[in-house]
């Protein structure tokens, strides 16, 4: 069995006459921990569909709450943040805003995939089972590029995000034609289980290209969800 990591540390508090720059370092701080936080979430739900593991559960149930926390921070204090730097340093602001946002909704994501199966009747079927843990490490690869990415300002791990949200995309639709083509009427609620674990799978897997996108806007300064589709896919 895996080990189950369990983060508790707390998120800094706001403190009133920082410098400018400390708090907004304070909030970059902020959107690299949630990156963290993020991928432990997808390790968790992983070690909980294999192992049935109660850690694992309430593991992924506290990522979620602290990428919560986490959020409501960073809104609350970019605001005043933003107004007292540079232009350069704004951008970086507004890329930890967003990266909040879709790291939050990520862990939604996961939570509710992780409470789904903790309700299920029966096991999972093997063949759901493989392909949810192949989503998963795919995620799980995305997430930490995208951290990578962001720390060293590169756009390499960007664009292997981009291309890594294709797998998930395939894992997805495999899995949905499967059942679609071969589902027995006695078996359509689980299917149905599996298919909306999926489904959650593979929008975590969007909001993840949404923070390699984002990384483009940081360091390139331009916006690729403008950019034609065929550039995108090269």
């Amino acid at each position: 069995m895996q080990k189950v990591r369990l983060r508790k540390t707390k998120t800094p508090r706001a403190k009133q006459n920082r410098p400018a720059t400390r708090d907004a370092n304070g909030l970059t701080e902020l959107a690299v921990r949630a990156c963290l936080i993020a991928s432990d979430a997808t390790f968790n739900t992983k070690d909980f569909l294999i192992n049935s593991s109660r850690l694992a559960f309430l593991a992924v149930r506290d990522c979620e709450k602290e990428l919560d926390r986490i959020e409501q921070q960073i809104d609350e204090q970019l605001p005043a943040a933003i107004t007292e730097v540079a232009e350069l340093k704004a951008r970086e602001l507004l890329a930890c805003l967003r990266f909040s946002t879709d790291l939050e909704r990520i862990g939604d994501l996961l939570w509710g995939v992780a409470q789904r199966a903790h309700n299920l009747e029966t096991p999972l079927p093997k063949a759901d089972l493989h392909q949810l843990i192949d989503m998963l490490d795919v995620l799980a690869n995305m997430l930490q590029r995208v951290r990578e990415g962001f720390v060293e300002r590169d756009l390499d791990p960007a664009s292997y995000v981009l291309r890594a949200d294709r797998e998930i995309d395939q894992t997805y639709k495999l899995l949905f034609r499967r059942h679609v083509e071969n589902e027995r009427p006695g078996n359509i609620k689980h299917g149905a289980d599996a298919l909306l674990m999926a489904q959650a799978l593979e929008r975590a897997g969007d909001h993840a290209t949404n923070l390699a996108e984002e990384l483009f806007r940081l360091i390139e300064g331009r916006s690729l969800r403008h950019s034609p589709k065929r550039q995108l896919n090269d």
